[in-house]
């Protein structure tokens, strides 16, 4: 089982006097932080980028003693296909959680599995959600300019893929030391408002974790009812219309086929309905559900960010102490305080990043959702109206 050390806290710099105090490591370009009309943004590529993932092929080493599926990985920026295995994204999400990690959100990939890996259902499964994590990934400003993600889309051969692999496994600004690269156009932050900010942040990241993961309990709950209990009371109910029917049939009265017709009728329809109720949900609710999915995976990355900001905010804090006992000089408290503003801008930069695409992927999946119910409802009652005619009006 892999474990990043850098979902831990202070794993790799247990001091945060460390990137407090810390220079931006030599060679590294800083992340710049403009002040928008939302308050502090990261800097946005003139050209967004998107990328497709398709196409997956299964593929064999060793003689074909292992086999895997391979993906096409299509970037708008070229449009020149790239080939990846899991273990590749796998790789770029290891590489991207080490380095931006301590700053950023940076989702889990698709669970590994062991067993049914050449399934189809599995493959197009692991596909799509592939996909919404690249696409996640192309629209974070800071994420894809790196050089790491830029290599994993535009590689030209496998020379060019190894060698940028281990430049970016030799990368030293990762972890809490990326801190020493932000460089935010605005004035330095009172450490009381830095407070505030992390305490307003920690609450709102708290509270709607709590909302999606509510709303996919009962998503699927009730997706669970829409394929089997609920198809099954529409099928019976139609099977009890048709019986009746049967029974009608037999009287031997001679004004009875209109009647039983329309009973017939009736019982078919609510038969069709309890197909269009059990495909229902892979039409429109899938949709919300992955939506909630990839949310709950990044407000799961909040805690760890958050923990970071609040130790320096704890151990700037104590600046006046260590001072006293001689631990740092007054010019390296500054720099300290200096440091907690840059990382409070860069959390904003984030925060706010975060919101605008919160505001837009449920935007988007709500209409998608509403209007696939709206779909979905008219459909059954055109199929109702249609049985409703079948009998005569008295």
């Amino acid at each position: 089982m892999k474990i990043s050390l850098n979902k831990f806290p202070f794993s790799k710099t247990p001091n945060p006097e460390v990137f407090l105090l810390a220079p931006p490591p030599r060679g590294t370009n800083l992340l710049p932080i403009y002040m928008g009309e939302v308050g502090p943004v990261w800097l946005y590529p003139q050209s967004p980028l998107d990328c497709e993932v398709t196409d997956p092929k299964k593929g064999s080493k060793m003689y074909g003693l292992k086999s895997y599926i391979e993906y096409q990985v299509i970037p708008t920026s070229t449009q020149r296909p790239v080939n990846h295995r899991y273990k590749h994204f796998d790789w770029l999400y290891e590489r991207l959680l080490e380095k931006f990690g301590s700053a950023i959100a940076i989702p889990g990939l698709p669970d590994k599995q062991v067993t049914g890996r050449f399934e189809e259902q599995f493959i197009r499964g692991r596909m799509e959600r592939l996909q919404g994590w690249m696409r996640r990934m192309c629209r974070h400003p800071v994420v894809c300019q790196s050089h790491v993600f830029t290599l994993f889309l535009t590689y030209q051969d496998q020379k060019e893929w190894k060698l940028g692999k281990r430049r970016a496994e030799r990368d030293v600004a990762v972890g809490q030391m990326i801190f020493s690269l932000m460089d935010p156009e605005a004035p330095e932050m009172d450490s009381v408002e830095v407070d505030q900010k992390y305490e307003q942040y920690s609450r709102f990241t708290k509270a709607m974790d709590d909302g999606v993961k509510e709303l996919l309990g009962v998503g699927q709950t009730h997706w669970k009812r829409c394929t089997g209990p609920l198809p099954k009371e529409y099928q019976r109910i139609g099977e009890a219309f048709i019986n009746l029917s049967t029974v009608f049939s037999s009287s031997g009265y001679q004004g009875e086929s209109t009647l039983t017709d329309a009973l017939t009728s009736a019982g078919t329809i609510y038969q069709e309905v309890a197909e269009i109720v059990a495909e229902q949900p892979k039409r429109d609710l899938h949709f919300l559900l992955e939506t909630n999915r990839e949310y709950k995976g990044l407000l799961g990355c909040f805690p760890e960010t958050l923990a970071v900001h609040k130790a320096a905010i704890e151990k700037v804090k104590d600046g006046d102490k260590m001072v006293a006992a001689g631990r740092i000089s007054t010019q390296e408290k500054t720099t300290m305080k200096q440091r907690l503003s840059c990382m409070s801008y860069s959390l904003q930069a984030e925060m706010n990043h975060f919101h605008s695409n919160r505001i837009y992927d449920y935007n988007r999946v709500m209409q998608l959702y509403l209007e696939g119910q709206v779909k979905f409802y008219e459909e059954i009652a055109a199929k109702l109206r249609l049985a409703l005619a079948q009998f005569t009006k008295i």
